[in-house]
């Protein structure tokens, strides 16, 4: 009884899945100066949340100056011609509200979440740090120290994060995303303020950055707001289409070995280079999408359940894969071998399941399960304005469009099984790949 109740269950609340829209209610519109604007409507909380995405992010900086982009994020926090320095979060924190700001290589956003009553206020705040920052050697000395130590305790202490550059590195060889966010150690320390002044007045306008207003607010009145503080900044008319070094075909495959002592758990890594979701041709990276879900993605993935649970080499084996970028990504695959296994047997394992997948294929409930999941998924994102907004912005920053974002779940839907498996033919190839090893360094010895 108690199982055919749950069946039924499941049955009613899949249709309800497959019936139910998750068009998000977005307004787009464009200032007069270039400014895009997105305004995604959630009435159910008093409560909006701010965001502008700027164009730019580490992998367009210039080259010899890593870390500029993410430096000047922390630098835009100090006084503009309008506000002191910390004026900016202290007016947030006083209005009840929280705001931060970060850095990856296709985009730098800021954002606050406020009262929705708040809204004109932080336009008129963000809009005087997109033009007006006043910047002291003091400022450069004192933030530039600051984004060191950052390093110093995310990255240097922590050599998963040391070996996860190398391996970006070795993965693109000419392309800059293979240059950490955060910048190179030997390169952070010499910027300074003309390079950051540099890169400010390159690609902080109005027509390279994206208005993202989402909760409780009416499009003409977002609208309204934004032509009063943002419209009334010219455009720079010198911002150009981004350009960047592309990589070249590869053909060899790369194999590192990353040691240090402090390594608490070795594990295998593997890389390769994959396309990412493209504007009006999303339909292989879904099937990347569904390929992480399908081979490492939860208990009952496949190899989860070739490494851990037949073979028992494994404590942990996950596949990962991010779709949403400008130019090509990767498709990364996690291995941590159980007690007494070899890194060496763990990798050959990894390689012989990737071997039988291709034979096996894809199990039709699974690959059903997966796509139940996913849909509800976006289902609940919607509950989330934050969440919402960093979905487009993400997107929208990266070559994406609203159409694009609305359409995604459509095609994640419809992928198939045979769609899934060709996709893991075509980039799982190892003359595109890298394979790193993490180890401690007494181990390597031996």
């Amino acid at each position: 009884m108690l199982r055919s109740l749950a069946l039924g269950t499941a049955l009613i609340w899949g249709s309800a899945l497959s019936a139910q829209t998750i068009d998000d209610a977005v307004t787009t519109f464009q200032l007069g100066n270039g400014m895009d604007v997105v305004v995604i409507e959630d009435r159910r909380v008093p409560v909006v949340q701010h965001m502008v995405w700027y164009r730019a992010g580490s992998a367009d900086e210039p080259v010899g100056e890593s870390g500029v982009s993410h430096f000047l994020e922390h630098l835009l926090f100090k006084a503009t011609e309008n506000l002191e320095a910390g004026e900016l979060s202290a007016t947030v924190a006083a209005n009840g509200g929280r705001d931060n700001a970060f850095t990856s290589w296709d985009y730098t956003a800021y954002f606050q979440r406020v009262a929705a009553d708040r809204l004109g206020l932080m336009m008129q705040m963000e809009a005087d740090r997109m033009v007006n920052i006043r910047l002291t050697e003091r400022d450069i000395v004192t933030e530039r120290n600051v984004i060191i130590e950052e390093r110093n305790q995310r990255t240097e202490n922590n050599p998963r994060a040391l070996f996860s550059e190398q391996m970006n590195a070795a993965q693109f060889l000419n392309h800059r995303y293979g240059v950490p966010i955060i910048g190179w150690m030997h390169e952070m320390e010499t910027l300074d303020m003309d390079d950051v002044m540099s890169f400010y007045r390159t690609h902080y306008a109005p027509n390279n950055a994206i208005l993202i207003v989402a909760g409780d607010v009416d499009p003409e009145e977002v609208r309204r707001l934004a032509n009063i503080h943002y419209g009334a900044i010219p455009a720079n008319p010198d911002i150009a289409p981004r350009v960047r070094s592309t990589e070249p075909p590869q053909t060899a495959e790369r194999r590192l070995i990353f040691r240090d002592a402090r390594v608490a758990q070795p594990y295998v890594q593997r890389s390769y280079l994959a396309p990412e979701r493209d504007p009006g041709a999303q339909e292989k990276a879904a099937a990347l999408t569904i390929l992480a879900e399908v081979l490492g993605s939860g208990t009952t993935s496949y190899l989860v359940d070739k490494l851990q649970f037949e073979a028992q080499v494994a404590v942990f084996a996950g596949a990962f894969y991010r779709g949403v970028s400008l130019d090509d990504t990767t498709f990364d695959f996690v291995v941590v071998p159980a007690p007494g296994v070899t890194l060496q047997e763990a990798e050959d394992a990894m390689d012989a399941a990737l071997a039988q997948f291709l034979i096996d294929g894809v199990d039709a409930d699974q690959l059903d399960r997966i796509k139940m999941q996913l849909r509800a998924s976006e289902i609940y994102a919607r509950d989330n304005a934050e969440g919402l907004a960093s979905r487009y912005g993400s997107a929208l920053t990266s070559g994406l469009t609203v159409k694009d974002v609305q359409a995604w779940p459509g095609v994640l839907q419809a992928v198939t099984a045979e769609d899934v498996v060709e996709a893991a033919r075509a980039v799982l190839r190892r003359e595109a790949s890298v394979t790193g090893w993490l180890m401690q360094a007494e181990e390597a010895m031996q």
